[in-house]
């Protein structure tokens, strides 16, 4: 898993406000301990209100609301292969509907670099 889907992961664990120990949530993402301090770490030098210390457990102290179109690249791939695959199927009533999304995602995530045909 690269860091940045699994920084992403660990906000969503922590969004429920509890106090968490570095093991629990290295056994919810699958990685070390040690990697979950420097994680932390990471994450409260990106500003994310991250208050905890090893061996106590980590907690956000404010509410953190992402964006509802922050998709992990797994969560994009899919998304684009199943819009590509009702967009080609010109039987399906949807197809035109799946490219003019495709080409909405791709307008809106650029940097994801998805190609659309036309």
């Amino acid at each position: 898993m690269k860091r940045d889907d699994r920084l992403y992961d660990l906000i969503q664990i922590m969004r429920d406000g509890r106090l968490h120990t570095a093991a629990e949530l290295a056994a919810a993402v699958g990685v070390s301990t040690r990697t979950i301090w420097r994680d932390m770490a990471v994450m409260a030098r990106t500003g994310l209100p991250v208050e905890g210390e090893r061996g106590l457990g980590y907690i956000l102290r404010s509410p953190l609301m992402l964006p509802p179109t922050l998709l992990t690249v797994d969560e994009l791939e899919a998304l684009v292969e199943g819009l590509r695959h009702v967009a080609e199927d010109e039987a399906n009533p949807r197809a035109r509907a799946a490219r003019m999304l495709l080409g909405k995602v791709a307008t809106l995530m650029p940097q994801a670099g998805i190609e659309t045909a036309g």
